[in-house]
């Protein structure tokens, strides 16, 4: 059962420091363009990974197994790249500005 806390741990660790790390390139990311990719990563693997480690821990310390941590972790893995594909795609129509580092930009 150590093993399996450790593990448990470990996933929830790592969803919460991906989290973060997508948090700060929200925060400091130049352009909607490079800061759409923070947010997009960190949901998808910073909350899968924090949901798989509850659904580990709710799975074996507790009756059976939980299906709701398995429903939103599929649901989160087939929306969070959908909407933010939908966003750049909004950028694009609307023609919103890329900063002056942005290489191959979309137009001129």
């Amino acid at each position: 059962m150590m093993i399996l806390e450790a593990v448990i741990s470990l996933f929830l660790v790592v969803g919460a420091l991906i989290a973060l790390i997508g948090t700060i390139g929200l925060a400091r990311l130049p352009d909607i363009y490079t800061r759409l990719h923070g947010p997009a990563k960190a949901s998808t693997l910073g909350v899968g990974a924090t949901l798989f480690g509850s659904f580990l821990y709710f799975t074996f310390f507790t009756e059976g197994v939980s299906m709701q941590e398995a429903l939103i972790t599929a649901f989160l893995f087939v929306t969070a790249p959908v909407s933010a594909n939908m966003i750049a795609k909004a950028a694009l129509h609307r023609r919103v500005k890329c900063s002056e580092n942005t290489q191959n930009k979309p137009f001129d």
